[in-house]
């Protein structure tokens, strides 16, 4: 029978992602938002969308001020690229910081060249209520200019006639003033346009509801006097479902290919929502919990859950797999998949998408994301408050998703380190394997390093889970390694350990089985610091039991090594695959598609 030194001595014929030093001259990770090429960076920026124009120059639009978000000096800004983002042009005002509050700009591009520009504007400079000093960037006026030189300059401002609903009227200000911004960018629509935006019904952020400008001829109306107006859905009510409580906001819209329209927006629910409408916005289905193809919701805390069409008639979900219920923890950001079936979106599992370093509240949190698509390229835009980036997008990452829900042209997989678990025989009990003294010392964690990682899979079958069994001791003398075993009510827990440090992850709580088959995947993504699971091909959300399905590891944990000696259980253990690389989701699912 060959040994596992001889079967390992192989691998130095393969190249390591896991090298450290300059022999493995690795890449940068894309993902990470400081890799990213700035747009600009502010006291305040946010919402960076991005139109590409006839001549391929792009025209970014976003929201700005030398403070924090919501005081003095906010404005709307426009600011040009010739070359894909790689520089940007000083900004040009479209409304100056020296007036009343302008917030959440919006590019539409018509037909013929023309973009417009729909923002919030504080017309009346409302800034009192109940005679106290408020926040007043979402009250006023829907206002747009329009600018047929590229964005160098602007129009003079024009008003759009937003009827007053029930949600107004209800008010602190019983509908004198209207309270409402939006987040999404206006799509082209049955040869017209359509936007999204949110009403709110009491100050600040409360009673929120769904609605949607329409203009059924501006992509060729030259004459601004002549293009038509419409606000949707028809009658009082916006969108929202009672059920889901106060909180139903940042509605944004995407069409689909069957010519109906989808709706998502956020909720303190834990759960992004979602509606259809089969009738151009005139009517909307009732909000329900948005869910992945195999049926499991869609977690998502108080963060913009941003869809997307791309050209190729799929869909993209940015949003951020965790079910909290406020502000926080928007990093890093998750993207998903959709294909269209039967006039519903079908969503995939996620994949880490965007990530900082920088955990803190202030400036380590990303949101209000664009995507811009040319010539079968993709970016993305997105800001955590304070710095606008734009960030190429692997597209591998992005097929990989789709090729979740329908079938895909092969794609090269990553090849595992050698098998070794031929010398595995059930029933053994604790098998001791030797490695190959100088493979061992190539780490397969390093958190001083951003890029790297491994793939831990194991086959299992179970007599028994109960917890403390050890399934798989890769731990050195000093205690220093990883360790697999199980744990908690019917999971497994994975444990990095170096020197003081300590980090470690189950499996979701009760899904594990005795008699059956298993397939556990731990990803170990030295980017990030993040550990996800997948069992049995489903990736670990937390279900009802908990806020995350994965978690971060500490960023100063050191490097781990392989050990002299491994430690592998063959009662339960029925293969192990170490891959040197954290494996995408879509990339374990292929794999074990494919056995």
């Amino acid at each position: 029978m060959q040994t596992l030194t001889a079967v390992l001595g192989t691998l130095f014929f393969f190249p390591f992602l896991f090298l450290t030093g300059p022999a493995c001259a690795q890449k940068s990770d894309w993902r990470n938002f400081a890799n990213g090429t700035p747009i600009y960076e502010n006291g305040y920026i946010d919402q960076p969308y991005v139109v590409v124009l006839p001549d391929k120059t792009w025209l970014c639009v976003f929201t700005t001020g030398s403070m924090h978000e919501g005081e003095m000096g906010q404005h709307v800004v426009a600011s040009r690229s010739v070359n894909q983002g790689a520089s940007w042009s000083e900004p040009v005002a479209i409304e100056p910081a020296s007036g009343p509050a302008a917030s959440w700009v919006m590019p539409y591009q018509t037909d013929y060249g023309r973009v417009y520009a729909f923002y919030i504007y504080n017309g009346e400079e409302v800034t009192t209520l109940n005679g106290n000093p408020i926040r007043n960037d979402m009250l006023g006026w829907y206002c747009y200019k329009y600018s047929d030189d590229g964005g160098k300059t602007w129009s003079k401002r024009y008003r759009l006639p937003i009827r007053k609903t029930s949600v107004d009227r209800g008010n602190d200000w019983r509908g004198e003033v209207q309270i409402m911004w939006g987040i999404g960018k206006p799509i082209s629509y049955a040869g017209g346009m359509l936007f999204a935006f949110t009403k709110l019904g009491k100050y600040m952020l409360d009673k929120g509801e769904g609605w949607f400008v329409w203009s059924d001829n501006i992509a060729t109306e030259r004459e601004v006097e002549k293009v038509h107006w419409k606000l949707l859905p028809e009658g009082e009510e916006g969108l929202r479902n009672p059920a889901f409580g106060s909180v139903q906001e940042e509605q944004n819209v995407v069409p689909l290919n069957n010519g109906d329209l989808y709706s998502m927006y956020r909720t303190r629910t834990g759960y992004a929502v979602d509606a259809y409408s089969r009738d151009g916005g005139k009517s909307w289905s009732l909000p329900q919990i948005a869910r992945y193809a195999d049926g499991r919701k869609i977690k998502n805390p108080r963060a913009c859950p941003r869809i997307w069409k791309c050209g190729n008639g799929k869909y993209l979900l940015w949003y951020h797999h965790h079910s909290g219920d406020d502000f926080s923890d928007r990093n890093p950001a998750w993207i998903a998949g959709g294909i269209e079936k039967d006039g519903r979106i079908h969503w995939s599992q996620p994949e880490i998408f965007i990530y900082g370093t920088d955990l803190s509240y202030e400036t380590g949190r990303y949101s209000y994301p664009d995507l811009i698509e040319q010539e079968g390229k993709y970016w993305v835009t997105t800001t955590n408050k304070a710095s606008g980036k734009l960030i190429p997008v692997e597209e591998a990452l992005l097929e990989g998703l789709w090729s979740q829900l329908e079938p895909a042209a092969a794609a090269e997989l990553p090849a595992p380190i050698p098998d070794f678990t031929k010398q595995i025989h059930s029933g053994q009990g604790m098998v001791q394997l030797e490695v190959n003294d100088s493979f061992r010392r190539r780490p397969l964690v390093d958190a001083g390093n951003t890029v790297g990682g491994f793939t831990l899979e194991m086959d299992l079958m179970f007599s028994s889970l109960n917890p403390g069994q050890v399934l798989l001791d890769m731990r050195e003398e000093n205690g220093d390694g990883i360790l697999v075993e199980t744990a908690g009510y019917r999971q497994v827990r994975l444990s990095l350990m170096a020197g003081e440090k300590k980090s470690s992850w189950t499996s979701d709580p009760g899904k594990l089985t005795i008699g059956t088959p298993h397939r556990l995947s731990f990803l170990v993504d030295n980017g990030p610091k993040v550990i996800q699971v997948l069992l049995d091909g489903v990736l670990g959300d937390g279900g009802e039991s908990r806020q995350y399905g994965w978690t971060r590891y500490e960023p100063d944990l050191g490097a781990i090594y392989l050990p002299e000696r491994w430690t592998i259980n063959s009662g339960p253990v029925r293969q192990v695959k170490i891959y040197n690389k954290s494996l995408s989701v879509s990339e374990v699912m292929r794999a074990q598609s494919q056995e």
